[in-house]
């Protein structure tokens, strides 16, 4: 079998990261748990990270990106007036496949507010700017309607929390609640 490139690596890395820091969050999660699932040496993870926090915010990244792109292929294939449907089953399809991308929307909330709750001001930067990419996206497929993509963005939010709490479909908390968005 032909030895993996660099960048083959950074690639295994990070989805090896997207499981690990899914699971375990931010603080929670070890570089060596994730060299470990890669089958690399810590030594060798750090020549293609400079450090835990780099490899966490291209495992956010990758999901983050995920998501974008599930919203532009949903929004380029619908009329305007069926683009938050489109974008919403798109969105309902990738947490449903993928858990892990769903769990890692919600760790990097924490790690952002755990990191500035310490006073690292610093690490939420590039997870922001990444919403900000998913909001002007919404945004934009919308019809640059402030409210709608607002209520949007609530929507997904709600739905994230209430399947990471578990609930089932049928449970009354769903009762109200669109199906999608």
């Amino acid at each position: 079998m032909p030895r993996m490139s660099a960048e083959e690596r950074r690639e295994s890395v990070i989805r090896a990261a997207v499981e690990e820091f899914a699971h375990g969050g931010y603080h929670g999660t070890s570089t060596e748990a994730i060299a470990r699932r890669v089958g690399v040496s810590q030594p060798y993870l750090f020549r293609l990270f400079p450090g835990k926090q780099a490899i966490f915010l291209a495992a956010v990244e990758r999901c983050q990106q995920e998501v974008l792109h599930a919203f532009e292929e949903a929004a380029r294939g619908a009329a305007p007036e069926d683009r938050k449907q489109a974008m919403g089953q798109a969105y309902e399809q990738l947490v449903a496949r993928d858990r892990n991308t769903l769990l890692m929307l919600i760790q990097m909330s924490v790690a952002v507010a755990a990191a500035e709750a310490g006073g690292d001001l610093e690490f939420g930067k590039p997870i922001r700017a990444g919403w900000e990419r998913l909001y002007d996206q919404v945004h934009l497929a919308l019809g640059g309607d402030p409210a709608a993509s607002a209520r949007f963005m609530a929507h997904g939010m709600l739905i994230n929390a209430q399947i990471a709490l578990g609930f089932p479909a049928e449970h009354r908390v769903w009762v109200g609640l669109p199906t999608c968005f």
